[in-house]
């Protein structure tokens, strides 16, 4: 078996994984080992942002799915998540959105997450963004994530927006700003109309350096722990075992499915849970692979009329024409615009989001549209259900057991419920109503309660927004510290979206970003 040796071993390439590999070696001195399993990022639909769900269920993912959802009619969801350099910042819809600020004040107080709150955190988020329109004070110009105005914006979109408005939802035009709520059109991290993932933005302009090494399709299998320090991981590269050294730490960051479940298989976590499956206990941390939630979005779809789909010009001449010049109807994300509200006026902040897609977009894009049609997609933000993720084997190559119990807390419901009848009152008044010709899903015109509730037990999917399975903070379910470090375990630090206690309102790319970016200053530091 091979030895090597670096300071820093680093599981994971993904949005928080290639940040910290970037820039823990900005440090001449510091030798990093950034550790893929995917390859690199090198297919064509990576780049055209139209093309993101042609990714689903290939090579390029992992392919999860949940246990059977008894809220869902014992329906199992589809979890989609990219293997290959960039993690999910090269699969998904590019939507760039930070949260609010009541979820980073929340990780603080309500979870003793210290240092985490909305004013520690911004800093980063600005360091992180080089926003091609917006300034400071809430915004960078010059940071490796580039961050940009849609270069193509279908009529439909503009519509949904205008219509919102004229329903009572405050105009937008930054969702990142000092207010959240309202309707507006999404800004991407798109470069020019192409993808910008973390791959492009912060380990291209490292990967040359000489104490960097980046190493793809390599697949760890456990954390190698001796005297209650973590002092590397062995993994698997072609048909070799391996064992990584790591003289400072080794750091997961394969998100809210891998990281978990690579504690687990190392013999961290709940005792009971890891004997039954044979593995050796060297931490009991009853907090690992608990806490586990979702976005869950609900497509509403209606045949349109007097205007096109997006799906329409999926072809050749429109893929070459975005792929050399960046322009074009397929360097739409899908999701174009959208919106923030509160579905009661009690609560202190919103807790729907909207999607809005000027094509049909439903079972995460898996059905290609044959008529014209435009989507709606009230998202569930301020998530109350809890879920919960276990191993279903000792062999590192199985998959997990991954539950988010979706709705399991009767609040979600009610308030995906109650986001559906606002959008529905809001697409059938106003500039959109004119292009809506009549309803594909639900197929009534005017849903009762009982047929919303149903739609929503039917066709619920996840917006890829896991998190929470390490989650920081100070109490019993804490399995990380507000530094990220394991507890109980030296040399050992999680820095993913799985260290968020509760899901930010909204997308979660930016914030699992921002996580990489605090995480090595954290490090550098010396915290």
């Amino acid at each position: 078996m091979q030895r090597e040796s670096h300071d820093y071993v680093i599981v994971g390439a993904g949005s928080a994984g290639a940040v910290l590999a970037a820039r823990l070696s900005e440090d001449p001195g510091t030798r990093v080992l950034l550790l893929e399993a995917g390859g690199e990022a090198v297919a064509d639909e990576i780049t055209i942002p139209a093309a993101f769900s042609a990714l689903f269920k290939t090579r390029w993912d992992w392919n999860y799915q949940t246990s059977e959802q008894k809220q869902l009619g014992s329906r199992r969801a589809y979890w989609p998540r990219m293997k290959a350099l960039g993690g999910c910042s090269s699969m998904n819809a590019m939507i760039y959105i930070r949260g609010n600020r009541a979820d980073y004040d929340g990780w603080r107080d309500a979870h003793g997450a210290t240092g985490w709150g909305y004013d520690d955190v911004l800093p980063y988020f600005v360091k992180s963004e080089g926003n091609t329109r917006l300034g400071a004070p809430y915004h960078g110009q010059d940071g490796p994530l580039h961050v940009e105005d849609r270069r193509y914006t279908h009529p439909l979109s503009q519509a949904w927006v205008d219509s919102a408005v004229a329903g009572g939802f405050k105009p937008t035009d930054d969702f990142n700003g000092a207010e959240q709520e309202g309707a507006g059109l999404y800004q991407v991290t798109c470069k020019k109309g192409r993808r910008w993932s973390v791959a492009k933005g912060y380990l291209e302009p490292a990967a040359d350096r000489p104490n960097l090494t980046i190493r793809t399709r390599a697949f760890v299998e456990r954390v190698v722990v001796e005297g209650g320090r973590a002092v590397g991981v062995a993994y698997q590269e072609g048909n070799e075992q391996k064992v990584a050294y790591a003289d400072a730490e080794v750091i997961l960051a394969g998100g809210a499915v891998n990281s978990p479940q690579l504690l687990m298989l190392s013999g961290i976590g709940p005792a009971d849970h890891l004997r039954e499956h044979g593995i050796d206990v060297l931490l009991n941390l009853p907090g690992v692979g608990q806490n586990l939630h979702d976005h869950t979005a609900v497509p509403l779809i209606w045949h349109t009329k007097d205007t096109t789909d997006v799906a329409e010009f999926n072809n050749l001449v429109n893929f070459a024409r975005a792929k050399a010049t960046g322009t074009g109807p397929l360097v739409s994300n899908v999701g174009e615009a959208g919106a923030f509200f509160r579905t009661r006026e009690d609560l202190a902040a919103p807790d729907l989001q909207v999607h809005v897609a000027p094509t049909g977009f439903w079972d995460n894009g898996m059905h290609e549209p044959t008529t014209r049609k435009v989507t709606v997609a009230p998202t569930l933000v301020n998530v109350a259900s809890r879920g919960q993720l276990r191993l279903r084997s000792a062999n590192p190559h199985w998959h997990p057991d991954i539950d988010p119990a979706y709705y399991d807390d009767q609040s979600d419901l009610d308030a995906m419920v109650a986001g559906i009848q606002r959008v529905l009152e809001t697409v059938r008044s106003g500039p959109l109503a004119r292009y809506v010709d009549s309803p594909f899903m639900p197929v009534s015109v005017n849903p009762s309660e009982e047929e919303i509730v149903e739609h929503v037990r039917q066709h619920t999917q996840t917006l890829y927004h896991p998190v929470g399975t390490c989650a920081m903070g100070s109490g019993e379910q804490a399995v990380v510290d507000p530094q990220l470090r394991v507890r109980g375990v030296d040399g050992l630090r999680v820095a993913d979206a799985s260290v968020m206690p509760a899901v930010p309102r909204g997308n979660t790319n930016a914030p699992a970003i921002m996580v990489g970016e605090k995480a090595a200053d954290l490090i550098r530091k010396g915290n």
